[in-house]
């Protein structure tokens, strides 16, 4: 099943919020006719709402009834409705249920108050925590069946039944398992007051039949299997708790993350994929280029770059602010490598170009402007005079661009005139001109 981004808005591939495509299966004739949301259950998991939401979101935007059958996992529309208008209908739940209004991740939380009619929401990933729009038609409900209250959860008469027939056995268990200790010390209270030889009870140990060894298994492979299942918990625990911090010190963690992968046997090359998880793992995926650009090049900046175009084209790939921050990270290397570097930003930035790490938009505008966000001012504008020549080219070769491109349009107004008496192959080419009109002297008619 095909994954795409949960915020639509998003085009990037390698976007870590995904979500199935809705797939719709229309059922019945005439007036019985349902639309079957096949995977609602799926795409609800991967938005964290409970597939009733977006079950009714559809029903209050198409203004038609919903059915929802939880023991069958069936969540039906009624009404004849095509897989594209439910998808776009999801986009705009999404966008008003799901994404955080300030950082846009779809790692929000809802919280209802029925007492005060409201729905809360509190983002996990910056700290947001405002009130969803209470004007939709779907709040209500919201308020009716809290998230934290799921339907397929409530407990049916039966099951009320079968716990207190549970409690009553587990107890009769318990009795039972006490009852041999009990016995024991009837029998030899008996015994003391008859004044007879007190026998120590022979208490049978179950264990003892079982042949199978029932200690923990200390093998190597056993302890290596325990220790990753650890690793792993403690991960998901961190998980958390790294998305709490500010971005600096996110920023940090990532740092040392890649400084560790530089010392490693595996190198930088061999965990490329491990790094983009990291970064995309701390939501730091804009701003990793600076510290890749700190930790890996250096005044041998074009050598570096062709051992890891790869890492660097992952990040920057149709992400502008990914690439705005490169170059903010260059500045710096060229600050303390600067009689290296500085003569070299032509060429340097000619190699980032023809790498397609940096594009031509970002990188005329990032010539136009010169900023000390990086560096102090004399050195920003130091670096800019140096690029200048390849900023030149570079709309020198657009402007051209544009020029073939009305060439191209005259050509379209040329008229191919073939031959009759020509030879073979020969292609007379006339220009269309319009034909003037005749000055006519009235009188002359």
């Amino acid at each position: 099943m095909a994954s795409i981004n949960i915020n639509s808005d998003i085009n990037d591939p390698f976007y870590r919020y995904k979500m199935p495509r809705i797939i719709a299966k229309v059922e019945g004739k005439g007036n019985g006719i349902k639309t079957v949301i096949v995977n609602m259950p799926e795409v609800a998991k991967a938005l964290s709402r409970p597939p009733t939401y977006t079950t009714k979101f559809f029903g209050c935007e198409l203004g038609a009834q919903t059915q929802v059958d939880l023991k069958n996992d069936r969540f039906i529309v009624n009404g004849s409705h095509d897989s594209p208008r439910l998808q776009q209908l999801l986009d705009i739940f999404i966008k008003k249920f799901v994404l955080c209004p300030e950082c846009h991740n779809p790692e929000t939380v809802l919280s209802v108050s029925q007492k005060k009619q409201t729905i809360g929401q509190r983002c996990i990933a910056c700290g947001y925590n405002g009130m969803v729009d209470m004007r939709h038609k779907l709040t209500p409900f919201i308020i009716k069946n809290p998230p934290d209250m799921d339907p397929a959860a409530t407990p049916t008469k039966a099951s009320k039944k079968e716990k207190k027939k549970s409690k009553k056995s587990d107890k009769e268990k318990d009795d039972d398992r006490a009852s041999p200790e009990v016995n024991t010390q009837e029998q030899m209270a008996a015994q003391r007051a008859s004044g007879g030889i007190i026998d120590a009870p022979v208490i049978k140990n179950h264990e003892e039949e079982d042949d199978e060894d029932w200690g923990e298994d200390f093998s190597e492979d056993a302890v290596k299997q325990r220790m990753e299942e650890l690793s792993e918990a403690a991960k998901q625990m961190a998980f958390t708790d790294d998305l709490e911090k500010t971005i600096e010190e996110r920023l940090n963690i990532f740092y040392h993350f890649v400084k560790n992968k530089i010392n490693s046997s595996e190198g930088v090359v061999g965990a490329m994929k491990d790094i983009f998880s990291e970064a995309e793992r701390l939501e730091v995926k804009d701003k990793a280029t600076m510290v890749l650009v700190e930790l890996l090049l250096n005044n041998k900046i074009i050598l570096q770059l062709k051992q890891y175009k790869v890492l660097f084209l992952k990040f920057c790939y149709e992400n502008d602010k990914a690439q705005k921050y490169l170059l903010g990270g260059l500045e710096q290397l060229v600050g303390v490598h600067k009689d290296d570097l500085l003569p070299k930003m032509p060429h340097i930035l000619k190699t980032l170009y023809d790498f397609d790490i940096l594009d031509e938009k970002v990188l005329i505008d990032w010539g136009d402007k010169v900023s000390k966000k990086y560096v102090d001012k004399k050195l920003a504008e130091e670096i800019h005079n140096k690029s200048q020549p390849f900023i030149r080219w570079l709309k020198e070769a657009e402007e051209e661009e544009s020029d073939s491109d009305e060439e191209d349009e005259d050509d379209e107004n040329v008229e191919v005139v073939y031959s009759h008496s020509g030879k073979v192959g020969e292609v007379k080419e006339e220009k269309k001109v319009e034909q003037e009109e005749d000055d006519f002297d009235i009188d002359a008619i």
